[in-house]
């Protein structure tokens, strides 16, 4: 299987861009010391694209994302965020 994800460029003036899937649902949860993430299918690829986001060049160690009920999560959501660092 091939799924194709379009992702948005990076610039240090625009900075990272945030692109949801239509219909788009997430939640993160803590359950028992874990953190649950759930997603329909838009969601998830909106998490890939994300993720991927973070791996554009240039994009510098730091750069980080926060996912939380306000912006991007379904309510009760904890916050999450996802920081790219550089070995």
């Amino acid at each position: 299987m091939k799924i194709e994800i379009d992702v948005p460029d990076y610039s240090p003036e625009g900075g990272l861009r945030m692109r949801w899937e239509e219909g788009s649902i997430i939640s993160a949860t803590e359950d028992g010391g874990a953190i649950l993430i759930r997603a329909n299918h838009e969601g998830l690829v909106s998490l890939a694209r994300l993720l991927l986001t973070l791996v554009n060049e240039g994009v510098p160690s730091g750069a980080h994302w926060h996912l939380d009920a306000h912006n991007a999560f379904e309510d009760g959501s904890i916050e999450i965020v996802i920081e790219k660092v550089n070995s």
